[in-house]
């Protein structure tokens, strides 16, 4: 009786667990924020724009894949938002825009991490680079 009792707490604590380390909107959010300023960091400096801000809205997740990266547990999250971009003299929205992005939590399981693949040949493994993703409480 006591290994059933024990076994479903087991369970139980594991199920919490896993419910705790998936993404969060918040955390895809800032995970597109952080790709959104890579990219608008290189157009900035090879077209000359003057980006004012931008703006992030109506996060759909429609895919999250769990993997491992690096002996670390991971998410592949694939889905949708809408972006407004705000230039000197005008604004842009752009509804729906697809985004792919792999998020990773930590080993202490309190942070998160932005992994952008770097693309290379098919013979050579992925090259991962990594951003701290900072959530506010």
């Amino acid at each position: 009786m006591m290994r059933l009792i024990l076994i479903g707490i087991l369970i139980l604590l594991t199920a919490c667990s896993s419910i705790a380390l998936q993404p969060t909107y918040e955390l895809v959010e800032k995970a597109i924020a952080i790709q959104l300023e890579q990219t608008q960091q290189q157009l900035t400096q090879k077209l000359d724009l003057d980006f004012q801000k931008f703006e992030i809205k109506q996060v759909v997740i429609t895919q999250e894949e769990p993997l491992t990266i690096e002996y670390l547990p991971a998410y592949h999250v694939q889905g949708t938002y809408d972006l407004t971009v705000k230039l000197p003299k005008k604004q842009i929205t752009q509804p729906q825009k697809p985004f792919d992005i792999y998020l990773q939590i930590q080993r202490e399981g309190k942070s998160w991490r932005l992994l952008l693949p770097e693309k290379t040949n098919n013979d050579k493994p992925s090259i991962w680079h990594s951003y701290q993703l900072m959530i506010d409480d």
